[in-house]
């Protein structure tokens, strides 16, 4: 039985250290730490952290505006992928940033990962852009409530 839950940040930094910043030492990794932030972990039938995610309360880059969200750290154990823990991740991301007033969230999505993101609501917004060391990635939004 899957189950996601809102988490301390030491629960999710060694999945995001190992699938985003593979062969990085902690300091050199851009992983988040921010006053206001929560994190989602997906924990599996053995209590495995299977999934993570980090949410900031950061306002879009080109569309500032209130009660915005910044998804960013989110990972899957490579040994796992395909099994929904990412979606369970995200959902329940989602749900706490919407508990909190949420109207938005965007990330800066890699390339690879744009199918996944769409496919839970997200929209592109202009050209592939690289962030050095890590590579292509696309900004993405979903809108949590209308405006």
């Amino acid at each position: 039985m899957t189950r996601a839950e809102i988490v301390p940040r030491r629960v999710v930094r060694p999945l995001q250290l190992e699938v985003l910043r593979p062969g990085q030492m902690l300091s050199e990794a851009d992983l988040v730490d921010e006053p206001g932030a929560f994190y989602v972990a997906v924990y599996d039938d053995i209590d495995d952290v299977v999934g993570v995610a980090t949410f900031l309360s950061e306002p879009h880059p080109t569309r500032p505006g209130p009660n915005q969200w910044r998804l960013r750290g989110m990972a899957s154990a490579p040994a796992r992928r395909g099994e929904g823990f990412g979606t369970a991740a995200l959902t329940r991301g989602v749900d706490e940033a919407i508990e909190r007033g949420g109207r938005l969230i965007w990330a800066n999505a890699r390339t690879p990962a744009v199918p996944f993101y769409a496919a839970h609501g997200f929209v592109t917004e202009g050209e592939e852009f690289d962030i050095p060391p890590i590579g292509p990635h696309y900004l993405m939004t979903r809108r949590l409530a209308d405006d």
